[in-house]
């Protein structure tokens, strides 16, 4: 690592600690030619090849914007969707790639969004299933139903 201040080519790490929920190292180091310290911060990169074949980082900021879409108006807060963003580039760093298709990403939203809110699922999951059909939205209602506790007649309206 180079020192920002004199260029020398080599330093010395005094101090390291995580940083952005685990994501990251900072940390301190020190040039042993000019005796300055400096902090350095260490992540992992993560790109999202789209379908047009261009390449960009991974977003947590994206993920949010494209879950709020789904959530409008629905009782779905800003820090539900800063974990669920979390929680789905915790799922794909997990899987050891560095590169992750753009449709792979949206998939990945799907369990956390559906734990989240089912309404909201089932809009983001027309987009990201590709429903073409009442077919399509009936068979994943019926699946919601399925995974869902037992209500009984007592309790509907």
């Amino acid at each position: 690592m180079h020192c920002p201040f004199c260029r020398h080519a080599d330093s010395r790490v005094v101090d390291s600690r995580t940083a952005e929920d685990g994501s990251a190292i900072r940390r301190r180091r020190q040039c042993p030619n000019c005796g300055r310290r400096f902090t350095t911060v260490e992540t992992t990169s993560l790109n999202v090849m789209k379908r047009s074949g261009a390449v960009e980082p991974f977003s947590r900021d994206k993920i949010i914007s494209g879950v709020r879409k789904a959530c409008q108006g629905r009782p779905v807060s800003d820090d539900d969707l800063a974990l669920l963003a979390q929680q789905v580039e915790e799922t794909i760093r997990s899987n050891g790639v560095a590169e992750i298709d753009a449709h792979e990403v949206g998939l990945t939203i799907l369990g956390p969004l559906r734990a989240l809110d089912e309404v909201a699922y089932l809009r983001f999951a027309s987009v990201y299933q590709a429903f073409s059909s009442l077919e399509d939205f009936e068979s994943a209602i019926a699946a919601l139903r399925v995974d869902r506790p037992e209500q009984s007649e007592d309790s509907l309206p």
